[in-house]
């Protein structure tokens, strides 16, 4: 069974004009799960001027945005419970435009406890059967300058498969639950990984062990330094790292990242200004095949141990390793 009619790797800036025209040209859905979404930048102002006017001509438009778009790290813990930051405010501003457009709008992640705990990291934009995802950009202005891409596929399977992994999410997340972690093969080649949100469970963590234990040559891409059990079997492979140096990172990202390369004991190739935002390994197993996961999760040991959920594809298929690779050589090395 063919997977996908011909998966396209998008750069974030890519990623931003081309979703805004597939918005435009939609006919009966719109479904998008993400970490953050902002009304800051012009391509992120086009993205939410785009929903507005699907939805009002008829588009169901139905969006889950993580809390996380208005944490603040430095205020989380100390500020006045009478005093809002500038981001909350621009958040419920953002939030009243769309529900004014009879979007159906929630934010998810209000029941968790703390900063870290029970976010949803997962990544995907659903058009009609136009489904982006499988890479880690999310829709504000930062992140499309960041150094980053999503895949673009049409497959009317892989979008009915997110649609209900969404209404699941929204069912789960107002009641403060959480799923086991669980996959949905989409062909000989791939499977669609999630993360449920089940603290301490990760499909997509082991998986990349697992891998990892086999493979004979593993390049890894990530914004952060991999930890835990994974980061122990790099150790012992012949393997190639590229993240962010601490010194390029900010605030919470910085002390992430310290804290990794101080525990896992791992040095970086990345020496690019631009922030790196990409995450994906590609293994190469013993007998020369070639095994990638591409998706939002950033192969960190607490992105399972805190229930963080995750998407991610685990494949053989050549193409998509290919554009991988080419990313790689333009973007990262």
């Amino acid at each position: 069974m063919q997977l996908f009619n011909q998966p396209t790797l998008l750069t974030a800036d890519k990623y931003a004009s081309d979703v805004v025209k597939k918005i435009r040209s939609a006919r009966k859905r719109i479904l998008i799960v993400a970490t953050v979404l902002r009304d800051d930048g012009p391509n992120s102002h086009a993205i939410v001027e785009a929903l507005c006017e699907a939805s009002d001509r008829g588009v169901e438009t139905i969006v889950y945005i993580d809390t996380f778009t208005y944490l603040e790290p430095k205020g989380f813990a100390l500020r006045s419970s009478k005093r809002q930051p500038a981001r909350t405010i621009q958040a419920m501003k953002l939030e009243r435009r769309l529900k004014q457009h009879c979007i159906t709008f929630h934010w998810l992640g209000r029941k968790t406890i703390g900063l870290l705990v029970g976010r949803t990291h997962s990544k995907w934009t659903v058009i009609d059967d136009v489904v982006y995802t499988f890479g880690g950009v999310n829709l504000d202005h930062s992140s499309f300058t960041n150094v980053d891409y999503i895949f673009r596929l049409k497959n009317a399977l892989l979008a009915d498969v997110i649609a209900k992994e969404q209404e699941h999410i929204y069912s789960l997340d107002c009641s403060g639950g959480a799923a086991r972690s669980h996959s949905y093969a989409i062909s000989d080649q791939s499977i669609t990984l999630f993360d449920g949100g089940l603290i301490g469970d990760s499909i997509i963590y082991r998986r990349a062990c697992d891998l990892a234990q086999k493979a004979d040559k593993i390049i890894l891409v990530s914004q952060y330094c991999p930890t835990g059990r994974l980061a122990h079997i790099l150790k012992k492979k012949p393997s190639v790292l590229y993240f962010n140096h601490w010194r390029h990172a900010s605030s919470l990202n910085r002390f992430l990242i310290t804290l990794g390369m101080f525990t896992a004991r791992h040095d970086t190739l990345y020496t690019r200004d631009a922030y790196l935002h990409a995450k994906f390994i590609i293994f190469t197993m013993p007998d020369g095949q070639k095994v990638a996961i591409t998706g939002s999760h950033n192969f960190m040991f607490g992105s399972g141990a805190m229930g963080t959920r995750e998407i991610a594809l685990e494949t053989t298929d050549h193409h998509i390793i290919r554009q991988l690779e080419s990313f790689l050589h333009r973007h990262v090395v």
